[in-house]
């Protein structure tokens, strides 16, 4: 007897997505169709303006799309309002940035359990719990306490990582993760990214300019002008 094929964790077919300001119409995505199957570990590439933190913010919920169909974690975004969508979003996706947009008033350990405190109200005792075990996990056991803004910009990395999985999701989008780190930090946190998606089985969807860290990806998809243009295995990934 075959068994069950799993449900794609993202499932774009036909999505476009226009800009509008005033009279004038900018089309950025023309027709996108992408599947990323539960725990691939996935690279975006493409030239900058090419459509990525577009797309990125449509499969984040962050955006809706002109026209298309856009489903994450076997939901119909279409078929959702916007309560619906952010309580999806906070619930099922992780988001990584570039510039991690951590609370410069905060502790590491308070910035993690931020989401946490979002979806229920108000803190509770397991959420420090969960929080300091996801920080000892990024290897920061160390400065649980300490503000970030005395952490340094791998540390702070390390910290959007924790604070991107504390509501275990699904999902995880990394924007540029590595683009603000030296070659060090980029690879340790790389390799933070992957031992979290081999460990849990989370889905990633990394976009990245650097073709050396694209490189130990599964897969690489690349985006040109608001069009997928190649859509590959990679069997030389590795981390």
């Amino acid at each position: 007897m075959a068994e069950p094929v799993a449900t794609p964790t993202v499932e774009l077919s036909g999505v476009r997505k226009d800009y509008v300001a005033g009279p004038v119409v900018t089309p950025v995505l023309h027709g996108v169709d992408l599947e990323v199957g539960a725990g691939e570990f996935t690279a975006l590439m493409g030239p900058s303006g090419s459509g990525k933190s577009t797309l990125l913010n449509l499969i984040g919920l962050l955006d809706r799309p002109t026209a298309g169909r856009v489903r994450v974690a076997g939901l119909d975004t279409a078929a959702l309002d916007d309560d619906a969508m952010a309580r999806t979003r906070g619930r099922t996706i992780g988001f990584v940035f570039q510039f991690h947009h951590l609370l410069p008033a905060f502790t590491a350990l308070e910035n993690v359990m931020i989401p946490m405190m979002a979806a229920r109200g108000r803190p509770a005792p397991d959420m420090a719990e969960c929080g300091e075990h996801l920080l000892r996990q990024v290897g920061l056991g160390a400065v649980l306490h300490r503000r970030v803004t005395q952490l340094s910009g791998g540390q702070q990395q390390r910290v959007a990582i924790a604070r991107a999985l504390a509501m275990a999701p699904r999902l995880v989008l990394a924007d540029e993760p590595t683009g603000n780190l030296d070659t060090h930090a980029a690879d340790e946190v790389f390799a933070l990214l992957r031992e979290f998606n081999r460990r849990a089985g989370i889905t990633f969807l990394i976009v990245t300019h650097d073709p050396r860290l694209a490189d130990r990806c599964d897969r690489i998809v690349e985006l040109v002008d608001g069009r997928i243009v190649a859509d590959r295995p990679n069997p030389r990934s590795g981390a």
